[in-house]
This record gives structure tokens, sequence and C-alpha cells, in this order.
């Protein structure tokens, strides 16, 4: 569409509102260019992420990016003409992220009168960068980050941009984990369902309860590019996805572009002028309200005159009817006087989501809001060649910082895993196999393996100072969420607790003193290591051996029974066993976290104090209960200076369907490193 009253009933509806600077949206793409015109003025921040570095673009380069664009080339020639003109890989995937992300932002919230004008412009933006480079942008453990930090951020709305291919409709554990703690937080996941013509599906787009958006002609056909099935057929709709205006980098002047990234924008947008209008009625944002809406008022395709109407998804984006069906009455046009439709207080009741990072906490910020600025005139714009607007914009000094402010935000992690170790740099791996003894295999005595985990762990048995040139890591599985940095007097003591839970892992498991899971207390901190893979990972700042420990679950499981064995006998320790067992490997394995939320902390502690969920098991099972699922509130009373949750457990009886289930509730404190638990455990029925 080549303006945004061409698009039916999204004039009408921003006669209603322009947005809510108290709505959200995180934008999950590449880093935007905060001084292009249409930015001025706006709510908008670009937080730098912890997890990824930025690299400087020559400007020659972005220049010659900008020209290409502009060529009117096919794809494939453009493609071509990239690769000769910008031979790195990783500059031309940067500026194509740069890219992407400032039409999509522009779409949403480019400023009034100014050379891209978006649909929401007095939402409040937030560009969270999932990375810098293509290798990085893919990886699901950046993408499951940025998704958190959004959580934190307080965002209303998640416009994801990314598109991980997939055929099996399946999503790796972290980015499913990361989507349905935000939808649980209120959350709106809009994402574009992706230009492959069909042959594969993208995540997060296919992911449960996600807004799927399809891109269509100006005509309102479907483009045959934009993908379609499978569970886009049921939580997708269409939007414009032709001829979209936007904004590029280094350059005021707007390109046209098209597909389902360029219509995604234009459904977040309207989301956000619809939970703008929840506001205006004295409601808080209801996300999965404002989805439905959308969902259920879309227009399906005439099989008379769309040849494969299943390309439709649900149908075309409908704003007349989303509105109707928000707010029970036809959509029509209203006179407002300007920014009316935000002078009214509304508080939003808080979650405890609604909190930014610090710059303590991994996060850092740069913002721009200045002076609005005006549409150039036709003379201008005829001269406005992308040299020449590079060159200008290197003279711009006085940019204003935004309006959007980080408040606190605790930077304390509890989090569970395995423990490994990693080099860095080859020349740190070669001074270990120099240093490390040789080993005797059979009557051959060989080089040191230092990627031998026994082999290092009798190394360090003797020369601990060595664990010091090791990047220590926490590992979820196989994959490294955190570098551990031991700090302070107890420095040692830490390296020697890490290099005793290493031994401790590599034992057999019926040996009494293997070690399966780890706990580690610790600060997030904005520093960051590379690994040798070539991995950025955060540092975990660790300053005492205090909360941490290593266990096997079976032999938790037996310490436990025996300390409460007599107060409560009246259940079968087998059973028993088998059921608190269930407990742990569920926090384990389908409820892993990064440990960095309160609710995560509180819920990681939960397994780790398996003494606490024993006496709740032990009521329960005497009964003939099973444990049927876990969920983590935050606690209504709490003592002066702490920060309390409820960990709830929940009780069926798998032979009697009908018989009430039973729910156990514990509070844990997770205001100082080491959670606490407070207080007895309550337990009352409930019917479902």
């Amino acid at each position: 569409m080549p303006d945004l009253a061409d698009i039916p009933g999204l004039s009408a509806l921003r006669s209603h509102t322009k947005g809510d600077p108290r709505i959200k949206i995180a934008v999950l793409d590449g880093a935007i260019d905060l001084e292009r015109a249409c930015f001025q003025g706006a709510n908008l921040t670009r937080l730098e992420p912890y997890w990824a570095e930025e690299f400087a673009i020559d400007l020659q380069h972005l220049q010659a990016f900008l020209e290409i664009e502009s060529s009117g080339k096919s794809d494939e020639e453009k493609g071509e003409m990239m690769e000769a003109a910008i031979p790195d890989e990783n500059i031309r995937a940067s500026l194509h992220l740069r890219f992407h992300a400032n039409h999509i932002i522009s779409t949403i919230c480019g400023q009034p009168d100014s050379p891209v004008e978006g649909i929401a412009p007095n939402a409040t933006v937030i560009n969270i960068p999932i990375a810098y480079g293509n290798e990085d942008f893919l990886n699901p453990l950046n993408l499951s980050r940025a998704i958190s930090t959004a959580i934190e951020q307080g965002a209303n709305i998640i416009h994801c941009a990314a598109c991980h291919p997939t055929q099996s409709g399946l999503a790796h554990e972290f980015i499913d984990k990361a989507i349905r703690q935000a939808q649980e937080n209120n959350i709106l996941v809009v994402a574009p369902g992706g230009n492959d013509k069909g042959e594969c599906w993208c995540v997060p787009a296919v992911l449960e309860n996600v807004l799927t958006v399809g891109a269509m002609k100006d005509t309102g056909e479907p483009f045959k590019f934009s993908n379609f099935g499978g569970k886009y057929a049921s939580q997708g709709i269409l939007a414009p996805g032709e001829n979209i205006l936007g904004a590029q980098p280094g350059t005021d002047e707007p390109i046209r572009k098209k597909g389902t990234s360029c219509a995604a924008p234009i459904v977040t947008g309207t989301a956000a002028l619809l939970m703008s209008l929840q506001l205006q009625q004295g409601a808080a944002p209801d996300a999965e309200a404002v989805r439905a809406a959308l969902t259920n008022s879309a227009i399906p395709c005439d099989p008379n005159e769309i040849e494969e109407p299943e390309r439709c998804l649900l149908g075309k984006i409908n704003i007349s009817g989303a509105y109707e069906l928000l707010t029970g009455e036809p959509l029509s046009t209203v006179a407002i006087e300007q920014d009316s439709d935000i002078t009214e207080s509304v508080v939003i009741p808080e979650r405890e989501a609604t909190i930014t990072p610090s710059r303590g906490a991994g996060s850092r910020e740069q913002g721009s809001r200045g002076e609005t600025a005006m549409m150039p005139s036709s003379n201008t714009l005829e001269n406005l060649t992308p040299k020449n607007v590079v060159e200008a914009n290197n003279n711009k000094k006085n940019i204003i910082p935004s309006n959007v402010t980080p408040s606190q935000r605790s930077p304390l992690v509890y989090a569970l895993g395995t423990l490994g170790y990693d080099f860095g740099i080859e020349a740190r791996r070669d001074t270990f196999k120099q240093f490390m003894p040789a080993v005797t295999v059979g009557d051959t005595q060989v080089s040191a393996n230092p990627y031998d985990a026994r082999q290092m762990v009798e190394y360090l048995q003797t020369n601990l100072s060595e664990a010091k040139s090791l990047i220590w890591t926490l590992n979820l599985e196989l994959t490294p969420i955190y570098a551990i940095k031991p700090v302070g007097a107890f420095a040692a003591d830490i390296y020697d607790m890490m290099q005793y839970m290493l031994a401790g892992q590599l034992l057999t498991e019926d040996h009494e003193d293997y070690i399966e899971r780890v706990s580690i207390p610790g600060l997030l901190t904005e520093e960051t290591v590379r690994l040798f893979s070539g991995q950025i990972i955060p540092v975990l700042k660790v300053n005492s051996p205090r909360g941490m420990y290593g266990w096997k679950v079976n032999t938790l499981v037996a310490s436990a029974l025996q300390t409460v064995s007599a107060e409560q006998s009246t259940a079968d320790d087998n059973t028993m066993r088998r059921s608190l067992a269930s407990f742990l490997n569920r926090v384990y394995y389908d409820l892993r976290n990064l440990g960095q939320m309160a609710r995560d902390r509180a819920l990681n502690f939960a397994a780790t104090n398996a003494f606490q969920a024993v006496q709740t098991f032990s009521e329960a099972v005497a009964s003939g209960m099973e444990l049927d699922n876990i969920e983590v509130e935050k606690s209504p009373f709490c003592r002066y200076g702490s920060e309390c949750w409820d960990v709830k457990l929940k009780f069926f009886d798998p032979e009697n369907g009908r018989r009430a289930k039973r729910v156990f509730r514990f509070t844990i404190d997770v205001s100082d490193r080491t959670p606490v638990t407070l207080g007895e455990v309550r337990s009352w029925a409930v019917s479902k």
C-alpha cells in the first residue's frame, strides 16, 4: 500500500488514537540508525545487547549498499552486486540487518511530517538487536535472550523479525520457553511468516498463539512467496506487504519494499493502537483480547477470486472488524485534538516484568529524541543522494537522549546446569597442552589432551592456580549460558569448589560422589567473553562458595527422605522417591531457564531445596496423589526489604479424576544472592 490512508479502516482508527507512550513495543531485529529524521521526537530507545558486539561499518560500504538497494535491480542481481562491492560477508549481513530494522521500526513509529510516518507514532518502541551478524542472528540462544530482555523491559508487544526456518514446526527449546514466558506475561508476540514460497515455516511465527503475518499485494491477492499451511492457517492473517514505505540507515531518503517483514509491522502498529484504546477505556492492555480481535475479524479469501485460498491464512486484516470486536461499537472517524488520546491518566497494573535492566545488568542504552523533522521539499529530494546524506549525518552533534528511562533491575542470578570449561583462544589451549603431564596409554606415552576433562581435573588437583586461566562455563545441556568469574577474598575457594564439582560430574552414576547438577548464585555483569567456538556469553561474578551446590538426584532424594522420616512416615518411600525425583527433573528439563528473573530464581531454588518439598510430597503421596504442575507467582505478602514468590505444587489423583486437586504452597525470598524459604507449607483443595 503506498500510504497509510489506503489501508482500510486505519485512518478511522488513527482518528481515535495514534498510540500511547505507555504501550511498549519491543522490536527484535538488527540495530537502527537513531539519527534518521523520522525517528526525531519518537519515544524510541535502542538497547545494546550484552551477548553481541557491534562492529564499525565503513561509510564506503554503507554508500555502496544504499546505491545498490535503490538501483531497481532484481534481488538476484542485487546480491551479486553486493558481493562484488562488499566482499566481507559479515559486513553485508550487518548492513542488511540495519536496513531491515530501520524499515520496520519506521513503519511502526515514524513521526508525522517526516519522510516516513508510522502507524503508532506516540507508542514507545524499544529496539533490541538480536545480533550484528547473520550467524549470530540465527543463534537460538541470542533470540531467547532478546525475548527475555523484552520481557524485563515491560513490553506489551514483541515484534520478532527473526525467521528460523523449520519444516517440522518445532522450535529450539530456548525459543519455545521464551515465547511461552512472554505470553504468560500478557505480551502479544507478532512475527512475519517468511518468504519461502510455502516450502517451510518460520520460528517463532509457527509457535502456538503467536500472531503470524503473511503478505498480500496491493490488489489484495496473497504473494506467492508468502509462507502458508500448518499452524499459520489457524493463527495467521494477511496484511499489505507491497510498496511499503520505510527508512534506510545513513540517509533520510525512504524506500519502498515488499515481503512479510514489511507486512508484519503494519499488524504490530495496529495492535499497539488497539491496546491504546484499551487504556482510553480505563482497562489494562490485554494481549490475548487484541490477538483474538485481529484473528477472529480477518476476512477470508473468496475461493472464486483466489486460486489457492489457503495462502490467505485466516484471512485479510480487518481493522474495522477488530475494533468492533474489541469495543462492541462500529468504527467511525472522529475529530480529536492532537495528543488528546494520551492526556488521561490510566494506571496500568504492574507485573513482575515491568522493569528495565540497569547498566549493571548487562545492557547498555542509546537513544535519540530531538526536534521533529519536516518532510524535505521536492527539490531537496531530487538532490538527495546516499553519499551527501551520509556526509551530512557525520556533522550532526546534538542528539538528545530518549525519554525512555531505565529503572533499577536486580543483577542477581541463581542458575542450574552443569560445569564446563573453555580456552578462548588457541594459544591458551596450547599452553595447557604443554604444561599438563603426558599420559600413558598401554606402553605408549602420549601428549596430554586438554579437552579431556579427566586429565584436566587431575592437573588442577595439583595446580589449582591454573584454574584461573580457564574460562569456566555454566551449561544448560551442552550450551554455555554464563562464564563464571570468581572474585574477592574467596576466589581460591570457589575455584577449588568448581574443580571438585567438575570431578564429580565425571564419576559413574552409581558412585556416591557423582554430581549430576550444580547451582550457581552470582551477579550478572556487563562483561562478556568470547569462547573458542566464537560464541559470546555474559560473565557471572561469584564472590563466595555459599549457595554453590552439586548433587545427584538420587542422593538428594535419599537425604531429604532421611531428614523428614521422623516427622512423616505415612508415605511409601519408593513412591515418594519417584515423585520427588519427578519434581526435580521437571524443573531441570521442562522448566529450564537462565535464572535471571525473580520467579526463575525462586523456581530453581525450589529444586535445590528438596527438604522443603519433601514435607509437601509426603502428605500428598501418602494419599495416592501425583504431581500435576508447578506454578510460580508473586507473593502478596512479604517482609520489608525482601522479594517473595510463592511456589505452588498442584497434585491430582491419577485413579480418580473426580477427586479435587490439592495445592501446596511455600514462599521463597529471592532478595539475597542465595534464596531462602519463608514460613510453613500451606495446603488447600481446588476443583481443577
